[in-house]
């Protein structure tokens, strides 16, 4: 488990190393190093997702280590508080960034190789509101980016949580 708090609130997730190995190991890799701490939540759109784990304020974006393999076929739905890894076009091109759907999004799954989907390998299991009030922050353009909160939403820690 890993616990995050931020400018809005603090957040629990739980972790799925069995079904998405690659991920998790990714993921608490950035959480050993520390390098969420300062990062935003850069993207959100309301009914859809908030997402975050690569850009510090002034979307300035952080170096990152080489992708990670995608285990969208995993058998885990993007559900409403899921975490998944963010991406390019490229199938397997996550590295840090994540996001946490804040609906039920089905059309992100994998549906095989021509619509690949996105790794879902954790979920929010405590601060489900912390998640829809940042889901909920006004938003606009911002140095060619879309969907960008109006006031930084800032990860100040990520640490793994004990059980």
């Amino acid at each position: 488990m890993v616990r995050f708090e931020t400018s809005l609130g603090e957040f629990v997730v739980e972790l799925f190393p069995t079904e998405a190995p690659v991920s998790v190991a990714n993921f608490l890799q950035y959480v050993d190093d520390g390098f969420f701490d300062g990062t935003i939540f850069h993207r959100v759109i309301p009914g859809f997702m908030i997402q975050g784990g690569g850009m510090l304020p002034g979307l300035k974006q952080k170096a990152a280590r080489p992708p990670i393999k995608n285990e969208a076929n995993n058998g885990l739905k993007n559900l409403r508080g899921t975490l998944s890894m963010a991406r390019t076009n490229v199938v397997d091109s996550a590295t840090s960034q994540f996001f946490i759907s804040v609906a039920d999004n089905d059309f992100l799954d994998h549906q095989g190789e021509r619509n690949y989907g996105y790794a879902v390998f954790g979920r929010v299991i405590e601060g489900m509101d912390v998640i829809d009030k940042m889901a909920a922050a006004g938003t606009g353009k911002s140095r060619g980016h879309e969907n960008v909160p109006l006031e930084d939403i800032v990860v100040t820690n990520a640490r793994r949580n004990a059980p």
